[in-house]
């Protein structure tokens, strides 16, 4: 395996995203996660975007951050979201989502932000699991989906 640092826009990204779209669909029956994403905004120093190959050159993980300041939205002056945490179904389970969860947290630290945050849901507990485990603790909502039922939001010092 492999991990490279891509653009958000990348075709290998956009085949991804397309089918953590899929996943967030049946899991909550709606259209997906409807969060507003540029390319931009993953574009060093102010974010990073991650996807693991396999021996075949197959895209099969994805994962990036984006940099964050105090607004309107909860988000605090330092922050660093985590978003597109994905790993295709055939390969979970083999720590895939953990290293790209520790270089996603080394670069966000390094590019000076102090928290590292996130938005899962009800529905994804593998991932609630995950962030646990990876010493993430439940903070106060933030983002798009701060006022919707089925979120959690967590966060870790960096």
């Amino acid at each position: 395996m492999i991990i490279r640092r891509v653009s958000f826009d990348h075709p290998d990204a956009v085949k991804l995203n397309d089918q953590v779209q899929a996943e967030y669909h049946l899991r909550y029956g709606d259209g997906g996660d409807a969060t507003h994403l540029d390319p931009a905004m993953f574009m060093p120093p102010a974010g990073l975007f991650l996807i693991v190959y396999d021996t075949q050159d197959r895209p099969v993980a994805t994962g990036g951050w984006r940099s964050q300041e105090q607004n309107e939205d909860g988000y605090q002056d330092g922050d660093a979201e985590l978003k597109r945490m994905y790993v295709v179904e055939e390969l979970r389970g083999r720590g895939l989502a953990r290293r790209i969860l520790a270089e996603l947290e080394e670069d966000a630290r390094a590019a000076g932000r102090t928290r590292m945050v996130l938005e899962t849901g009800t529905k994804q507990p593998e991932a609630v699991a995950l962030y646990a485990s990876s010493g993430y603790e439940p903070c106060e909502k933030f983002g798009y989906y701060r006022f919707h039922e089925l979120s959690l939001c967590f966060a870790k010092p960096l």
